[in-house]
C-alpha cells in the first residue's frame, strides 16, 4: 500500500501500453484478441486516468472498509491446512500491521490535500476498529462495550488463530509443544504488532475526525473535485455521460417506475395514496408478512428463504444459459466484526477453480431494515442469475488472456445484477406474490433514485438529508437503509450510477438483437455473448452482441 508500490504499478502501465501499441498490428487480430487488445488498453488509460486523481479517494470509509479487510482475510480465507500454512498465518498478521500502517500514512497526504472522507465514515471506521481488536484476551476498554454496557466474551481474531491451531492438533499435524509455540507466536503477532496499529488507526481517525465537520460534503465542494467527479462517473458508467444527463434520465426512470408501483400497490388491495402504502410497508414492523422477527429465529428464516429462492432458480438455469459456472454458491450473515445495521447486501466471488463458493452476504444484525419484500429480489442480484452468475463465469472462461477473467467495469457488473432482477420475472415461481413483485419494482426504483441522488450530491449541491428525503419519498425503503445509502453515495461518488445505466443499456442490447433476429433469437445465446467474454466496458459489450446478430445470421 506503499506511495512507491503505487507509482511502480502506474510506470509499469505506462509502459506496457506503449509497448502494446507498438508491437502489435491489430488489423492482424482475431476479433476475440481485439476484444482483449481494446479492453487492456480502455483498463490502462482508465488507471491512467484515475491516477491523476490519486489524492482525492478517501482511504478509510464505511464502504470499502479496508480496515476490515485484514481480519477477513485472515478469518475467511487464510486456510492453515499444515504447521507451515499456520506460521504463514502468523506472518500475515505481522504484515497486516504493516499494510495497515501504510494505510495511514496515505491518509495522512491525502488530509493534507484538504481532502476528507465525511464525518460518519470516521465514526465507522473507528467503532469497526474497536470491534476488531476487543475481547479477551485483547482489549477490555470501555470502548469495546456495547449498547447494553457489556463487553464481548472473546476476540474474533484469536478464536480463529486458536481454533485453527486445535484443528492441527486434533488433526495430528502438530504436538502438544508445537501448539503452544504456535499460540504464544500468534498471541505476541497480535498484541505486539497488529493490535497497536489499530490503535494507531484510531488514533490518527479521532485526531482528524474534528476537521471534518457534522456536514457531508459532495466531492466537487472539494479540491479539484469537479474534475474528480467526472472522472469517477466516467470511470464507472463507461460511458461520456455527463452529471445532468445521468440525472434526468433518472427523474424519468423514477416516474416511469412510480406507475408501475401504483399498478401493484392496488394488485395488493392497498386503499390509499403510494407515498401512504411506502409508509406502511416501512413502518409496520409486527406485520409477518412485512418483516421477519428480529431474533435468531427470524435471521435464520431470512437465511433459509433466501437459499430457497436460489435454488429454485438453479434448476432451472439450463433454459436461459448455455454456460453454467462450475463454483456453487451460499447465503451467509455477514461476520460481526463488519456487520452494520440496514446495510447493503453483497456478493463475493467464488475461486476460478471453483473450489470455494461464491458467498451473497447478508446483514442482519437489525432485521427490521430487511423487508421481506426484498429478498427474492436481492437473492437473484447478488446470487443467481446475478453476481454468481456472471463472476464466476468470467473467472472460469478458458481461451482469452487471464486479466479479462479478473477485469472489472461496475456498469457491466451491476448492470448485470439488476438485468437479472428483470430476468427472473420470465423465469418460474419468482415474484409469485404483489408483495415480492413490489420488492423488485422497488429495487429498481432504488438504483433509479441513485441516479438522481448520486449526480444531486455531488453535482447540483444537495445536502444529506435532502437526499434521505428523496429516497424516502420515492420507496418503501427504510429510513435506515435510505441513511446508509445515501452515505455510500458520498463516499463512492458515481458508483451507484453504474447499475441503471448498465441495465439499460443490456436491455436495448437484448430489444435490438430480438428485433434483428426474429424467431432465431436464441436467449440462451444472447446470455452466454453477454457473460462468455467477461466484464468489457459497454461500448465493447455493444460491438460483441452486434457481431453475435451478424454471425447468427449468416448461418
Amino acid at each position: 500500500f506503499s506511495v512507491e508500490t503505487m507509482d511502480a504499478e502506474m510506470a509499469r502501465t505506462r509502459a506496457d501500453l506503449e509497448e502494446l501499441r507498438t508491437s502489435f498490428d491489430y488489423n492482424k487480430l482475431t476479433p476475440e484478441a481485439q476484444t482483449s487488445y481494446d479492453i487492456w488498453v480502455y483498463q490502462a488509460e482508465q488507471d491512467i486516468a484515475s491516477d491523476e486523481f490519486r489524492m482525492n479517494s478517501y482511504v478509510f470509509d464505511q464502504m470499502r472498509a479496508i480496515h476490515g479487510f485484514f481480519p477477513q482475510l485472515l478469518i475467511a480465507f487464510h486456510r492453515a491446512n499444515d504447521e507451515q500454512g499456520m506460521e504463514d498465518y502468523i506472518s500475515r498478521i505481522s504484515e497486516s500491521a504493516r499494510g495497515l500502517d501504510q494505510l495511514v500514512g496515505l491518509s495522512k497526504m491525502v488530509a493534507e490535500e484538504g481532502v476528507r472522507p465525511p464525518y460518519f465514515a470516521f465514526d465507522s471506521v473507528i467503532d469497526e476498529s474497536w470491534k476488531i481488536i476487543c475481547g479477551e484476551p485483547f482489549e477490555t476498554a470501555e470502548e469495546c462495550r456495547d449498547d447494553k454496557g457489556e463487553l464481548p466474551e472473546s476476540n474474533a481474531l484469536w478464536d480463529d488463530a486458536t481454533a485453527k491451531i486445535q484443528n492441527l492438533l486434533d488433526q495430528d499435524k502438530i504436538d502438544a509443544d508445537r501448539a503452544g509455540e504456535l499460540r504464544d507466536a500468534a498471541e505476541a503477532a497480535f498484541r505486539n504488532e497488529l493490535i497497536p496499529a489499530y490503535k494507531r488507526l484510531i488514533a490518527w481517525q479521532e485526531e482528524d475526525r474534528v476537521n471534518a465537520g457534522d456536514v457531508a460534503k459532495g466531492v466537487t465542494l472539494l479540491p479539484n473535485g469537479v474534475a474528480y467527479y467526472n472522472e469517477r462517473l466516467a470511470n464507472q458508467t463507461t460511458t461520456d455521460m455527463t452529471g445532468d444527463e445521468i440525472h434526468e434520465v433518472g427523474l424519468a426512470e423514477v416516474a416511469r417506475l412510480r406507475a408501475e408501483m401504483e399498478e401493484i400497490q392496488a394488485d395488493f388491495g392497498f386503499d390509499g395514496t403510494l407515498q401512504e402504502f411506502f409508509v406502511f410497508l416501512r413502518d409496520t414492523k409486527d406485520d409477518e408478512r412485512l418483516y421477519y422477527p428480529d431474533t435468531d429465529e427470524g435471521r435464520q428464516g431470512y437465511i433459509d428463504d433466501a437459499t430457497a429462492a436460489i435454488d429454485n432458480l438453479k434448476a432451472v438455469l439450463p433454459d436461459y444459459f448455455g454456460i453454467l459456472p462450475k463454483a456453487d454458491m451460499v447465503v451467509k450473515r455477514v461476520e460481526a466484526f463488519r456487520e452494520q445495521d440496514g446495510a447493503a447486501q453483497h456478493y463475493f466471488p467464488s475461486t476460478p477453480d471453483g473450489s470455494r463458493p461464491g458467498v451473497y452476504y447478508a446483514h442482519l444484525s437489525d432485521m427490521t431494515a430487511m423487508p421481506k419484500l426484498e429478498l427474492e429480489v436481492i437473492a437473484y442480484h447478488e446470487g443467481l442469475p446475478g453476481h454468481h452468475m456472471q463472476i464466476a463465469i468470467q473467472q472460469e472462461l478458458t481461451g482469452i488472456p487471464t486479466f479479462r477473467t479478473q477485469a472489472g467495469f461496475t456498469a457491466y457488473s451491476e448492470g448485470w445484477g439488476l438485468y437479472s432482477e428483470w430476468l427472473a420475472i420470465e423465469m418460474p415461481d419468482t415474484y409469485q406474490d404483489p408483495l415480492s413483485r413490489f420488492g423488485r419494482a422497488g429495487s429498481e426504483m432504488w438504483r433509479a433514485i441513485r441516479l438522481v441522488v448520486d449526480t444531486g450530491l455531488h453535482a447540483k449541491g444537495w445536502t444529506e438529508e435532502e437526499a434521505v428525503q428523496y429516497f424516502m419519498a420515492n420507496s418503501a425503503i427504510t429510513e435506515a437503509q435510505a441513511r446508509s445509502e445515501v452515505r455510500r453515495y458520498l463516499v463512492l461518488p458515481g458508483q451507484a450510477t453504474s447499475y441503471k445505466i448498465g441495465m439499460i443499456k443490456i436491455q436495448e442490447l437484448r430489444k435490438n438483437a430480438e428485433a434483428e433476429l426474429g424467431d432465431d433469437f436464441d436467449i440462451r445465446g444472447f446470455h452466454d455473448t453477454v457473460l462468455g467474454g467477461g466484464a468489457m466496458p459497454l461500448a465493447i459489450l455493444e460491438r460483441r452482441v452486434d457481431q453475435w446478430i451478424e454471425r447468427v445470421k449468416a448461418g
